[in-house]
């Protein structure tokens, strides 16, 4: 997780700057893989210079292992260390372990009387590894977890009232029981009640909610939010740590310590094949010879020598280098489908999912609103339409937008607009061609004396008076995506046992797409905190060994993204923050790719699982042969290479989708 400073401390740096910081990142980031193959080509390099050495000069076994201890300790220092790591905390059984072990055993048993040396294999045991960890590495190496882009809700500045005038300070310096100037277009920096002033606020990158929210005196307001239409002054309740903002970017960066990953393949692979070969191998050390001629400690020598053959021989290199081929080749057809996956640990998540969890705005619909209906009474539809949308001309409210775009060529029919005033937290009223048009809700109606009618369809419900008359009203509501309906259909008939759709819109709106898009529950007026309860609560309920998935792409869903057992974000119209805090990205936000992705997901393990069978029969083969006294330490290696090439090669099938 990135704790960059200002995480922490809050202090205000400019965007660039984590820009900036995040492209060093991405640098430092190719310099380690950089770094690697150089150090392997090296290592290559100084193997075939130490076996010229060997051939070409006359060595004692010592000076000979001095030699090739030079490729030997370039190429492994790091194996070597993460397996010493692995003992010092008691998790001694990893892939490292195995390796290290294999590849001193190997150069032990030069030491053993009447025993060739084996130099070169330990050096290119180990060298194998390292080229397996430098295309896994290479394949996650899509660098994640900055959150940098969450500083863009974090306000800059507070415009406080102190002794009579305004003063521009950090919203760090801003006391609670203050009061704040927020002017149109400014983000407000802490949370507080308003207490004087009425305006509509944009909360998209906090709740996730589409529809801006009307405040007026008294009203509740929380920081982030972005002002849109009025000025308000604000009597701040909370310091800044303690507001909206800041909690969000605090529940992001703990969502992830919580959050189990799913361990590679290979890990978990490791932890049940490491103790099973170590032990075999001291058995055959040490139990044949008991039972054979002669002394003990003749028929020990050479039962040791196969005890490390053994060793040898049951290195997982062509597993260490095709599984995560595999993966690298699944996340490769997945990009060709528009989908980012950020490592291969999610391959093997996405495949095993039992339940997916949408936000509605953005995901599942739109997140922009469309005229969905129009019910004129006693009046034409479309002089209705017509004169709603003259009077929203100059507003910048997203609705007023969606009423223009209804009725695309008002700007243009010559109409004369005067007078026009809006009404914070009622609407706004104008002459259109000499007639009195107001356009607002429910309130603006009582206001002028008039009684709205009531609507059976869930949205926004925009009243419509003209010249002091009831004219109608218009619905308009967020657009449900058109393969909505088709992605909760093919995730049931992948198996998916629950689809749950979490929203901070209102209760009425998420009931009645819940029901159209026939998801099996769904959870509405939730803040962002919620979510992450909501997800918590789901993640305890879900069924043994399935995974769950949240998709968004929101600011608000980076934290229940980070909670998730794989967070999925859409990529062309989400926020920077969900994107980073994703571990898939759907580039085209079409909600039917989680279908793809899976499919993906589980035709990539099963490439993996056909090559772990196979390498291992290849392995027990030559063991056995090793243990009958058949096998020799290059037959182990020879079987290792030929095993890889065939398992890369599987490795590059394309993945099927769907």
């Amino acid at each position: 997780m990135c704790k960059c400073k200002s995480c922490n401390t809050h202090e205000h740096h400019h965007n660039h700057e984590h820009n900036h910081e995040h492209h060093h990142h991405h640098e430092h980031q190719h310099g380690a893989l950089r770094n690697k193959l150089l150090l392997i080509l090296l290592t290559v390099a100084l193997l075939i210079g130490a076996v010229v050495v060997e051939h070409t000069c006359q060595l004692t076994t010592w000076q000979l292992l001095l030699v090739y201890l030079v490729p030997y300790l370039l190429i492994g220092y790091e194996t070597l260390g993460e397996a010493a790591e692995g003992v010092v905390k008691g998790d001694m059984f990893n892939e490292d372990f195995l390796m290290a072990i294999a590849t001193i055993g190997a150069l032990c048993i030069g030491f053993l009387p009447g025993a060739e040396t084996q130099f070169p294999e330990a050096v290119f045991v180990m060298l194998f590894f390292q080229v397996g960890e430098m295309f896994e590495g290479y394949a996650e190496g899509k660098s994640r977890d900055s959150i940098f882009h969450l500083m863009n809700i974090r306000p800059d500045i507070a415009n406080v009232e102190r002794d009579g005038e305004v003063q521009t300070v950090k919203p760090e310096e801003v006391a609670v029981g203050e009061t704040i100037v927020v002017r149109p277009g400014e983000k407000i920096p802490l949370d507080g009640v308003v207490i004087e002033g009425a305006t509509s606020l944009n909360t998209i990158a906090l709740t996730g909610e589409s529809c801006p929210r009307e405040v007026e005196e008294k009203d509740e307001v929380v920081s982030g939010c972005i002002n849109l239409t009025g000025v308000i002054r604000v009597k701040t309740s909370k310091t800044f740590g303690e507001s909206t903002v800041s909690k969000i970017i605090k529940l992001v960066e703990s969502a992830d310590e919580h959050k189990s990953r799913s361990e590679s393949f290979i890990t978990r692979f490791a932890h049940v094949y490491t103790p099973i070969v170590v032990f075999a191998a001291l058995a055959l050390a040490f139990v044949p010879p008991l039972f054979a001629e002669g002394t003990y400690m003749e028929a020990f020598s050479i039962w040791l020598y196969r005890a490390l053959i053994f060793l040898v021989v049951s290195c997982p290199c062509a597993l260490v280098i095709s599984v995560p081929l595999s993966f690298f080749g699944g996340i490769g057809a997945a990009s060709r489908h528009g989908i980012l996956v950020k490592g291969s640990g999610y391959m093997d998540t996405l495949a095993n999912l039992g339940t997916v969890v949408f936000d509605k705005t953005g995901t599942l619909t739109y997140g922009e609103f469309k005229v969905e209906a129009v019910h004129p009474s006693d009046f034409d539809e479309h002089e209705l339409l017509h004169l709603a949308a003259h009077v929203e001309h100059y507003t910048t409210h997203p609705i007023g937008a969606a009423l223009r775009d209804a009725f695309p060529n008002e700007a243009t029919d010559g109409c004369t607009i005067e007078d026009v005033e809006e009404i914070a937290g009622r609407g706004i009223r104008a002459k259109v061609g000499g007639r009195v048009v107001c356009v607002g809700n429910s309130k603006m109606m009582e206001d002028i004396g008039l009684e709205a009618h009531q609507c059976h369809l869930v949205g926004t419900i925009i009243h419509v008076a003209i010249d002091g008359k009831y004219a109608g009203h218009i619905v308009i509501n967020d657009k449900i995506k058109e393969d909505s309906a088709e992605t909760i259909a093919s995730l049931n008939k992948l198996g998916v046992e629950k689809t749950v759709m979490l929203t901070g819109d209102r209760e009425a709106v998420g009931k009645d797409v819940a029901e159209r898009l026939g998801l099996d529950e769904y959870h509405a007026e939730l803040l962002p905190a919620d979510k992450v309860e909501q997800v918590e609560r789901l993640i305890m309920e879900k069924a043994e060994g399935k995974n769950l998935a949240f998709v968004g792409d929101g600011i608000n869903d980076a934290p229940v993204l980070k909670r998730a057992d794989v967070g999925i974000a859409m990529g062309a119209l989400g926020s920077d923050a969900a994107i980073e805090a994703a571990d898939v990205v759907l580039m085209d936000d079409k909600p039917s790719k989680i279908a793809t992705a899976i499919g993906i997901a589980r035709h990539t393990i099963g490439i993996a699982r056909q090559n772990v069978v196979f390498a291992i029969g290849v392995k027990v083969a030559v063991l056995l042969l090793a243990t009958v006294g058949l096998g020799n330490m290059w037959m182990a290696v020879f079987a290792d290479v030929g095993v890889t090439v065939l398992a890369v090669l599987n490795a590059m099938r394309e993945p099927r989708t769907v």
